[in-house]
């Protein structure tokens, strides 16, 4: 993993990160209570403690590129603008959810923000992603596509054929797709280590001929400027990226994940030490741009967003039983 150098940063961007990234994690710190609540059925993959790798590539991009991601999806929608009652109704299995109560936590879909999903399918959404990269290109725009996905879809078949389109086509400059491998070092309960025989997962890219680096993931500065420079190279060449950012998720793989089996409390305490959000907060301290006031006010101006979906999701009606039928098939 390069070492790179923390660049000056305009200070209200940094406080608009540390804000975007105390919003997310409060509304993921809901969702697990509703989940313990029965209020959201089905599964829930959470984001807490990766909080730095959506928000600084969001920030990289422009609001007309889009995305795609696994499972673990709330915040990408929410970043780009989603109505969180919306998201937060969908959760829940209301009508008034962003995808009518249909998708749920794992099928988000907010296509006006240009996020194209939420895949409960390990990897199933990589193909679609080049697919679309290459669409952005073939309709002559400078359009971008990002494509989150975890370690442990890299071990799926679904990720190498497109892997290998990508870099097919990048040669012809028509793949413009940032691949952004959030390797939280487990693939639900199993290390990178127990399943991977090239732990370097960057470094796979090479046999197709795609550009690559890792960068720490918990360092919102060094992702930033990671994510500028994929981004930028993505949009001017018309060919694929690939970054690999090492990152920790704090809280289990999904709500069910409750003993955590598989890793000592210990690691995930000192992965704690480089909680993203504190990192940021320690770093705008330092500088004079954070006082305790400010904390605490915009954790209220979180709290109060977050209360304020959670009142709409659970005030909003049931899908009605003909919902069962709708947006089933495209109009002729």
């Amino acid at each position: 993993m390069k070492q790179v150098e923390k660049p000056q940063i305009d200070p209200q961007v940094a406080l608009r990160w540390y804000k975007d990234m105390i919003y997310i994690r409060t509304f993921e710190e809901q969702t697990e209570r509703s989940f313990r609540r029965g209020k959201i059925g089905g599964y829930l993959h959470v984001y807490t403690g990766q909080e730095a790798v959506v928000t600084a590539f969001l920030e990289a991009s422009r609001p007309d590129d889009i995305m795609f991601t696994g499972y673990r999806d709330h915040p990408h929608p929410l970043l780009r603008g989603s109505d969180p009652g919306a998201i937060m109704a969908e959760l829940y299995g209301k009508v008034t959810g962003v995808c009518k109560g249909k998708g749920g936590s794992m099928h988000i879909f907010d296509v006006s923000r240009g996020f194209y999903g939420g895949y409960g399918v390990i990897g199933g959404h990589i193909p679609l992603a080049v697919g679309a990269a290459y669409a952005l290109r073939y309709q002559n725009t400078d359009r971008v596509c990002l494509c989150f996905f975890g370690d442990g879809a890299m071990n799926s078949g679904a990720f190498h054929e497109p892997i290998n389109m990508a870099g097919l086509w990048g040669h012809d400059g028509t793949c413009p797709v940032v691949f952004i491998i959030e390797n939280n070092l487990y693939a639900m309960g199993t290390s990178v280590k127990r399943s991977s025989a090239v732990t370097n997962l960057a470094s796979r890219f090479d046999q197709y001929a795609i550009p690559n680096e890792q960068v720490d993931g918990m360092d919102i500065f060094a992702v930033h400027g990671v994510a500028s420079r994929a981004i930028d190279e993505a949009r001017r060449t018309g060919r694929p990226y690939a970054v690999e950012a090492l990152t920790y998720r704090f809280s289990g793989h999904g709500a069910a994940d409750l003993f955590q089996p598989y890793r000592e409390k210990t690691e995930v305490e000192s992965w704690r030490q480089r909680d993203p959000i504190r990192m940021l907060e320690g770093r705008l301290r330092a500088d004079g741009h954070l006082t305790d006031g400010a904390i605490a006010e915009i954790q209220a101006a979180a709290d109060r967003m977050v209360e304020e979906a959670v009142k709409f999701a659970e005030a909003s009606p049931e899908p009605p039983a003909e919902e069962l039928y709708t947006d089933i098939y495209a109009d002729a």
